[in-house]
């Protein structure tokens, strides 16, 4: 698997995943940004999916499930984070007894969690590391909690799926990530509007390729989604970073 530069901030990696439950995986640790210029900020920009975190700082360690968030924050960076590991699943794939839904711009923490385990659904769950992230979600997967609904992963997609209604379709797709079709793909549009900007395509040119109407189109929605202005994203300042940009199967096209 092909590892990548994450958000251009030494020492933080990310991947794709070939599973069909796992959109990317990334990680970051203490070692690894010693002697780098760490920003003092993080814009997390709107992402349309869910994903579990695993984090530790001043020797505790913490699990949680990350939903999908319609708006950006700003979070602070340092502050003794020692290293973090996230797995983020792709489109249609969820929890079974954590609706999606409900985690919307939200996250829920596991009750107990060690150096080494966290507690998921009422069981203990060894946390997983980054070369090995798909051996846990395969573990998941077969002990009944993560399941996957191909046909939203299509839809978004864009294929028109066969001998099921539109309204069926859009409860399929609420159901399985917590958002509409449409939000999805502003958000997806968004955040490929923001790749396309750090690097360099003019802002006209971005309206073209990603479909907005014209460049007041693409503000309002920058501002919306990610928080920044184009100038901003074409040159940035080493103060803050953006959280992991990458590109989905979502169609973003109106």
């Amino acid at each position: 698997m092909a590892h990548d530069h994450f958000g251009g901030v030494p020492g933080l990696d990310q991947r794709p995943s070939d599973s069909p439950y796992v959109e990317r995986v990334y990680q970051v640790s203490e070692a690894s940004v010693n002697g780098a210029p760490v920003p003092g900020r993080m814009v997390s920009v709107a992402n349309s999916n869910w994903e579990l975190i695993a984090w530790t700082a001043g020797g505790v360690t913490n699990v949680s499930v990350r939903g999908p968030e319609t708006r950006p924050t700003t979070v602070p960076l340092g502050g003794g984070m020692e290293r973090t590991l996230g797995v983020i699943f792709r489109h249609g794939a969820f929890l079974r007894n954590l609706p999606v839904r409900g985690l919307v711009d939200t996250s829920v923490a596991s009750p107990h969690a060690t150096a080494r385990t966290f507690v998921l659904e009422g069981d203990e769950w060894e946390i997983p590391g980054y070369e090995n992230a798909e051996t846990f979600v395969d573990r998941l997967v077969r002990a009944g909690l993560l399941v996957r609904d191909p046909l939203v992963a299509d839809v978004l997609a864009g294929d028109t799926p066969m001998l099921v209604t539109p309204r069926s379709v859009q409860r399929r797709v609420a159901a399985a990530t917590g958002l509409t079709q449409g939000t999805i793909r502003q958000i997806e549009r968004a955040r490929r509007a923001a790749m396309l900007l750090r690097q360099g395509t003019a802002a006209a040119d971005v309206v073209h390729q990603v479909g907005y109407h014209d460049q007041p189109h693409l503000a309002r929605s920058l501002a919306r989604f990610v928080g920044r202005r184009a100038t901003q994203l074409q040159r940035p300042t080493g103060e803050e970073v953006l959280s992991l940009l990458y590109k989905t199967e979502a169609e973003v096209r109106p």
